[in-house]
């Protein structure tokens, strides 16, 4: 095992605290850090102890990002110990709820979303609720929409005639006659279990087929239904064989409303994730005998620093500690997990549902579950992008900030770009030819860091040709010592400007992500795609591109002008005996042009330019 750092521990941690390092069990467990303060700040669980709170101490070069800041906070620390890796993910969920510690993924409880109960008491009830309570009662959700549950709901009552009173239904009450019948027995939408008319094996029968039902196995159900309806009608039992046909066709109208999404009518669940700089959207697709019964949404926050792969991590925890169904027999997962956290998974999972020994984690590659994986996957960015907006009307986030995330999400980069730079040429008729080059950092312009370029290796108009020179330019030399690498570039054109760029930096031997937006239709061109795509206009990464590129344009022409500007008007001041182009320079700052050098006085000459230039302009316009 690795041995910790001695300076590390004499200069980052206290004597004690290094101490308790070395006493660490090497048992499964959970390990609270604590600041000056005595608050916990991160909380976390370990297989081994020892090996996993150590770590943080051994080599601070090794830290990074939010971690690194952690460990410099850190004063004291205690463990709980498990008997199990089972027991320290329950235990490490339910600390993080309660102490909601400032360095953990803060993943959004769905409290206030609806749950479908079948009450624990004789002749169980189907109710909607909001609040989950531990009353032995059998729980199917949380539901991200309750138009959803409604609908599910009315489903339920439209085939099984399922009580809604809210009698004491005991052997006791029915004998003694206690209740009478309702008007759901007279309208068919009840079988008067008060009265003592539907037995509660019976009952029983149809809570199990609803179970089933909510689980997906609508095909079992089908089956099994059109056994018992052609049983009924053998036994020339026509009215209980025409309840179930009716049953049935309720239940295939249902079928078809499921959208089918695999053909192999395999149980799954999907997972994928997208995360912005601090906050992220974990997505669930619950897919079983082969139909997306649903989706179910885990924002999070405080995610900087941390990879896909961990936040991937958090959400199907998160989920399998939660979720009240049937599981499924395989996990779809956007990125792989580590081999600890699938197997304190497995195990959990087993220990929750033993017949789900053979469950399997894949991580497709090609294919239908590759689709799959990335339909969750586009989804997830979708409504993280709807969370980042309401966050923005909320004030909680900048514009800028959103437009970033965007960006990274919709060009798939490795973090959010926080410093992009953004090209743009100007001509008139292959004269005067320039570039410009604009920098914008956290979203926003960084003037000292503009570069404006006079074009100089080719001769009359050639964007290619331009675009060649100032990205070598910008890129080698002087240039590439004095300013830090961007996260993207962007440059004003197309598909031959994109590539130009992309083929001169790989020339120079640098992998930098590279865009083109196009003008006409606001089109964006990567090398890697072969044809251009569109943002939606109210898209905050296409407002931040338009805002780069429209910069860059301005920056560009600007320089060009005052180019072409000075080239004219330097022609005839520079004719006029005794005035040289320093001379020029100065005029022309003064007086604007050389109409106004012309039509300046003596005095307001001299001033400038000195006795014998005044006199020697002075004859020039005034002979």
């Amino acid at each position: 095992m690795d041995t910790i750092d001695e300076d590390v521990a004499r200069s980052d941690i206290k004597k004690a605290l290094y101490q308790k390092l070395a006493t660490l069990p090497t048992s499964p467990g959970v390990y609270q850090f604590r600041n000056a303060g005595g608050r916990v700040i991160y909380v976390g669980k370990a297989k081994n102890l020892r090996n996993r709170v150590r770590s943080y101490f051994r080599n601070a070069q090794q830290l990074f990002g939010k971690t690194l800041v952690l460990v410099t906070h850190i004063e004291d620390f205690e463990v709980i110990i498990t008997s199990s890796e089972v027991e320290a993910l329950i235990l490490e969920n339910n600390l993080i709820k309660e102490l909601k510690p400032r360095y953990n993924i803060n993943l959004k409880d769905d409290k206030t979303y609806p749950y479908l109960v079948i009450t624990n008491e004789p002749f169980p009830r189907i109710l909607f609720s909001r609040q989950r309570r531990r009353d032995g009662s059998t729980w199917f959700g949380p539901y991200t929409e309750a138009g959803q549950l409604r609908s599910i709901m009315d489903l339920i009552g439209s085939i099984f005639p399922v009580r809604s009173c809210k009698f004491r239904l005991s052997e006791e009450n029915i004998a003694a006659r206690k209740f009478k019948i309702c008007l759901d027995y007279h309208i068919h939408k009840c079988k008067g279990p008060c009265e003592g008319l539907q037995s509660e094996e019976d009952y029983l029968i149809m809570i199990n087929e609803i179970i089933r039902l909510l689980k997906g196995k609508t095909s079992t159900m089908i089956r099994s239904l059109t056994e018992s309806m052609l049983r009924y009608a053998r036994e020339l039992k026509f009215e209980q064989a025409a309840e179930i046909k009716a049953q049935i066709e309720s239940l295939k109208r249902y079928a078809e409303r499921q959208k089918m999404i695999a053909g192999d009518e395999v149980d799954r669940d999907v997972f994928a994730v997208a995360a912005g700089e601090d906050d992220g959207c974990g997505v669930v697709f619950k897919i079983r005998e082969g139909k997306l019964l649903g989706s179910q949404r885990i924002y999070m926050n405080n995610t900087d620093g941390e990879s896909d792969a961990g936040l991937q991590a958090r959400v199907v925890e998160k989920y399998y500690i939660e979720t009240l169904e049937g599981l499924p027999d395989e996990i779809l997962l956007q990125e792989a997990i580590g081999p600890e956290e699938e197997e304190t998974l497995r195990a959990f999972i087993v220990e929750k549902q033993p017949e789900k020994k053979q469950i399997r984690f894949i991580v497709p590659q090609i294919g239908e579950k590759a689709h799959l994986v990335e339909m969750c996957r586009q989804n997830a960015r979708h409504h993280l992008e709807e969370y980042l907006i309401q966050k923005q009307k909320r004030g909680e986030i900048a514009r800028e900030h959103f437009g970033l995330t965007a960006l990274r999400e919709l060009l798939h980069l490795q973090k959010v770009p926080q410093r992009i730079e953004c090209f743009d040429n100007s001509h008139l008729q292959g004269t005067d030819y320039v570039s410009s080059m604009v920098c914008f950092e956290k979203g926003k312009p960084k003037k000292s860091d503009y570069r404006k370029f006079k074009l100089r290796t080719f001769e009359g108009s050639d964007d290619y040709a331009a675009m060649e020179e100032v990205i070598r330019r910008r890129y080698s030399g002087s240039l590439s010592a004095e300013l830090p690498w961007p996260d993207l570039i962007v440059v004003d054109g197309g598909k031959g400007q994109v590539n130009t760029a992309f083929h001169t930096l790989n020339a120079l031997g640098l992998s930098l992500p590279v865009i083109g937006l196009a003008k006409r239709i606001e089109e964006i061109f990567t090398p890697q795609s072969p044809d251009p795509f569109n943002l939606p206009k109210t898209s905050p990464a296409l407002k931040l591109l338009q805002q780069m590129r429209d910069e860059a344009h301005r920056f560009a022409v600007t320089y060009h002008r005052k180019l072409r500007s000075e080239r004219t008007l330097q022609t005839e001041l520079t004719t006029i005996a005794g005035i040289g182009e320093k001379t020029a320079f100065k005029l022309l700052e003064r007086f604007g042009s050389a109409e106004g050098v012309a039509h300046a006085t003596f005095e307001e000459l001299r001033t400038t330019a000195g006795q014998k230039a005044a006199e020697a302009i002075d004859r020039f316009y005034r002979p």
